[in-house]
């Protein structure tokens, strides 16, 4: 035991001397949990990594890099509906696209998935549909396959090559009913699976999950999650001589966790381990930055820290912060190719004709083929929206709406922002009707800022007529259900017929300011309401920003256009005493 600790602490000591590179934490802000990343020297000394989606589409965002600073959004493999039909009907916000694993061999992508219907029995045979992608370029989005299914009755599947060719996969049963990671060979081509072993019940940490195999100095190393995906999320890896076992837990696991600290980052876990171009290693996992109330309206974010791992020993993780002190890192230009943009870069459109929607762009579930489209013939530099019957919570706030929602959307990827879209209020004619924006976690956590028209009763001297009135309504279930009307008043008779800017800021960490304003008249603008970042902090998910076009469930579909959607990051905070001396907080 003495000699480990003493090796550790050498170990420590020139980890320390080596690393001579600053980067921010998380590399990929916003909603890009369960990461998984490679580096493909063929492919141009290149770095990749996957994301979990659940139910926004399209799905399994791929990101790429040259210097592990800039990440550029370049496909998504999950973009055709035909891939994945059953996508559109699951329930419940914490099913669909559960923990992708990316791998590169001998010239071809592999993305390995888990489609989860969380809605069933926890035992059903039919609950996980685990689904394999390829690819011979990751630039090209319609290069991504349609997928092999097989059938294992579990989810968070990764594949391995074994030195003699044989495929493995390791995965995870319902840990609720029968815990442990599970492994099987496999033919990648057609699904057809070996025999399924348990290899490991990892160190007692409930949901023992997200398994990786790796093989080096002899050793097969097998890093899983373990301790759900909340505080007591945790890393933990075990190894052995034979890919079958026995596996030996390492003496100081978890090797990577910030449970039970005060940092900034939390809900540390689900990790995947790469090496650089220089040989040196390093982690990718999923965190969150948990405000002082504890919430964290963007979700499961990716976070990356250096890792120490000399030959015969077992891996040392550097602790998670926001500002970091890495390996060396090679400078050079972006990732060229590809359809997206840098991952928190700013955003603005007016949808010009000829503008195609990128890949950046998110819906929940599948959208309706008809609802979007740019610059329709007399409505050129907008993107018409086609109203849905539902709202964004439709009839119960889980179900897959079976004509669609309206919403059209893209992920908040800075602490601090500004957003903004011009929507065109003139064709709405029926109580009800309804445009605006939305910060939008799942269909049960949302805030939304409309312009409705309601009916205003009638008096002495008027009769009852509809009038237009700003709304910010939201639903939540933290920390209790609620389903409130936060603000609604009166559209001032001077705006109309004039073109509105709705917007959604984050002046700090804890609140979405909620406010509109006539076209290039800012200063007479009206802060309708505000949504509490803590409402949003639930589930697997992270906050979309976007608009949407509803009837409320009422007759009369109609239309409306989209124009001058802006999207603006001012601050990208990775410290809470940072955060603290520059804006204190606020509570509205």
């Amino acid at each position: 035991m003495l000699f480990t600790y003493l090796t550790l602490f050498l170990t420590l000591a020139l980890r320390v001397w080596a690393h001579n590179a600053t980067y921010q934490n998380p590399i990929l802000p916003g909603f890009h949990p369960d990461p998984s990343c490679i580096f493909v020297p063929e492919w141009n000394n290149t770095y990749f990594c996957a994301s979990s989606s659940f139910l926004v589409f399209p799905g399994i965002p791929i990101h790429a890099s040259n210097d592990l600073r800039r990440f550029k959004l370049i496909s998504n493999a999950l973009n055709r509906p035909e891939q994945l039909p059953g996508l559109n009907t699951t329930k419940r916000a914490t099913s669909g696209i559960w923990a992708s694993t990316i791998r590169y061999h001998e010239g071809t992508f592999y993305v390995v998935t888990t489609h989860v219907y969380d809605d069933y029995p926890k035992n059903a045979t039919n609950r996980f549909d685990n689904l394999i992608f390829t690819t011979k370029d990751p630039f090209d989005e319609n290069a991504w396959s349609d997928p092999v299914h097989f059938g294992f009755q579990g989810y968070d599947t990764s594949p391995f090559w074994d030195d003699d060719g044989t495929v493995y996969i390791t995965g995870t049963f319902a840990w609720e009913v029968k815990p442990g990671i599970q492994m099987f060979s496999i033919n990648l081509t057609t699904g057809a699976m070996g025999p399924v072993r348990n290899i490991w019940n990892g160190t007692g940490g409930s949901a023992p999950e997200g398994p990786h195999i790796y093989k080096k100095d002899g050793w097969y190393y097998l890093m899983i999650a373990e301790g759900g995906t909340g505080s007591g999320h945790m890393v933990t890896i075990a190894r052995a001589k034979s890919i079958h076992g026995p596996y030996e837990s390492c003496p100081y696991n978890p090797v990577l966790t910030n449970g039970g600290s005060d940092y900034y980052f939390q809900n540390l876990g689900h990790a995947d381990l790469f090496q650089d171009k220089n040989k040196n290693w390093w982690a990718v996992a999923l965190s969150v930055r948990q405000g002082p109330d504890g919430s964290y309206p963007m979700g499961r974010e990716t976070v990356m820290t250096p890792v120490t791992w000399a030959e015969g020993r077992w891996p040392v993780f550097e602790k998670v912060t926001g500002k970091m002190n890495g390996w060396h890192l090679d400078s050079g230009p972006a990732v060229q190719g590809g359809e997206g943009s840098l991952v928190d870069s700013n955003f603005e459109s007016t949808f010009s004709p000829g503008y195609v929607l990128g890949p950046g762009f998110a819906h929940w579930r599948f959208p309706v083929v008809g609802n979007y489209a740019v610059s329709p013939k007399g409505h050129e530099n907008s993107l018409q929206l086609k109203s849905s019957l539902a709202n964004l919570t439709g009839h119960d706030g889980r179900s897959a709406e079976p004509k669609g929602q309206t919403f059209i959307s893209r992920r908040q990827t800075h602490s601090l922002f500004e957003f903004s879209a011009t929507l065109n209020v003139s064709e709405l004619q029926k109580e009800d009707q309804e445009v605006g924006v939305s910060v939008f976690l799942d269909q049960l956590h949302h805030y939304d800022l409309g312009i409705v028209l309601s009916t205003q009763p009638a008096t002495a001297t008027k009769r009852a007529r509809l009038v237009p009135q700003f709304r910010v309504r939201g639903i939540t279930t933290v920390p209790a259900f609620i389903s409130p009307t936060i603000a609604q008043i009166p559209m001032p008779e001077t705006w109309t017929g004039k073109s509105l800017s709705f917007g959604i800021n984050a002046k700090n960490i804890t609140h979405y300011e909620m406010q509109v304003a006539p076209v290039g008249r800012k200063k007479d603008r009206i802060v309708v309401g505000y949504g509490n970042g803590l409402g949003l902090t639930w589930g697997f998910t992270g906050a979309l920003l976007g608009v949407y076009a509803t009837t409320n469930g009422g007759e009369g579909e109609f239309s409306t256009y989209v124009s001058d959607w802006e999207y603006v990051g001012k601050q990208q905070v990775n410290s809470l005493s940072s955060l603290m001396d520059r804006f204190g907080y606020f509570n509205p």
